[in-house]
Parts: C-alpha cells; structure tokens; sequence
C-alpha cells in the first residue's frame, strides 16, 4: 500500500472527482497559536460523549465541545449535539476563517486529543445537516498528529500530512462523497492537542435560529 504525504507547507491538493484539500501552514501566528491552544484547554466545556458503533454505546476517545450560532444542533451517530455559545476567541477565529474560505460557518466542533491513545477513525462529515458539498475547515493547536484520508472505492489510495500548530486546512468540493479521513493513534509520547472543525448546518433544527451579530 502505498501512502503519499502532502507537503508540510501551505499548498493545494485536488482529490477527484471533485474535492479539494487547501493547507495553510501558518494561519495563525505560533505565539498566537499557543495562547489560544492555553485558553481553551484550560476551559471547563470539555465533555466526555458517547456514539453509537456496531449496535453498542461507546465512549469516544477525545474531549468534546461543540458551539455554535443560536438553535443550532448536529446530529452524530446516534447523538445529538446541541450548540453551546461561541467562546470569544473560537467566535473572532470563525470570523477569519470565514473570510479566507469564502463561505459562512455558523458552528464548531471541537476535540481535545489528551495524549495518543486519543484519535479519530474513519468517517466523512456527510451529515445530511452539512448538505450536499459541505465546506469543513479545521484547525490545529498544539501537538502535532497524523491526519490521514483514503478513497472510499479504493481504500488503498491514502494521504497524509501532520497538521502544524496553527495551520488551517480546508476541505471543500465533493470530497466527503468520496473519501474518508481519520487521526489515527499512535505510540509515541505526543502532549495534547485541539481541532477547532468549522462548519455550517444548512438546516438547523430550530426554523427560528438566526446568525448572532
């Protein structure tokens, strides 16, 4: 099997048929990407959730949050996440990173990888809530990790690139149609780490949910 790795500096990858992977290595000034990465660690709104898998509640192995714009809620195997108010620094975040992906995020989902025994497996963010071409954009804080992703017809093909503290990548095109991408774990001793992945629930549960100023 063969695995390609995307560069570490900011670069753009087509995944056909249609999806596109952008890499900003440097989206967030290192000294500011360490203050923010203090702030939200130190925040009492991590929370141990459970999804469903094979039939069975299971523990997830990470942190959670998940904020957002008012009445808004993400459904996930099995659970159901409803947005808590925007921090002050992940809501001026979300300002910017609307600007630079050219697309409005009304949400966050935010993971807390406490050491590598914490991970993500496989999945797409194809959510019906995310509609058809969804736009995710995610940021890294902290530790650095592998972020891998494969076709889902030909699961052999992957990549994979190890997001830098402070970089933003952004997935956008058909790309959850087609592949899947996971944070895998790992061995070695690796500090803690936040992915900040923004996105937009384009039918909220709440038909009176309205962006906040």
């Amino acid at each position: 099997m063969k695995v390609e790795s995307i560069p570490g500096d900011s670069c753009v990858k087509a995944l056909p048929p249609g999806g596109e992977l952008v890499y900003i290595h440097d989206f967030i000034e290192a000294s500011l990407a360490d203050e923010l990465f203090a702030n939200l660690i130190s925040e009492p709104f991590w929370q141990t959730r459970s999804i469903t898998m094979f039939g069975r509640r299971i523990i997830q192995p990470r942190k959670i949050a998940f904020q957002g714009d008012p009445g808004v809620s993400y459904a996930y195997s099995g659970d159901e996440y409803r947005a808590e108010p925007w921090h002050r620094d992940v809501a001026a975040l979300r300002n910017e990173i609307e600007s630079k992906a050219g697309c409005r995020l009304n949400c966050v989902l935010l993971n807390l990888y406490r050491d590598g025994r914490d991970s993500m497996g496989w999945h797409s963010d194809d959510e019906a809530e995310l509609g058809s071409c969804p736009t995710i954009a995610s940021v890294s804080l902290g530790a650095v990790r592998r972020f891998v992703l494969r076709e889902k017809a030909h699961r052999q093909r992957k990549l994979q690139i190890e997001p830098a503290s402070g970089s933003l990548m952004i997935m956008r095109g058909d790309l959850q149609h087609y592949w899947q991408h996971a944070l895998p774990k790992t061995a070695r001793a690796v500090g803690p780490r936040i992915n900040l992945t923004f996105r937009e629930i384009v039918r909220p549960r709440n038909p009176a949910a309205r962006r906040t100023p």
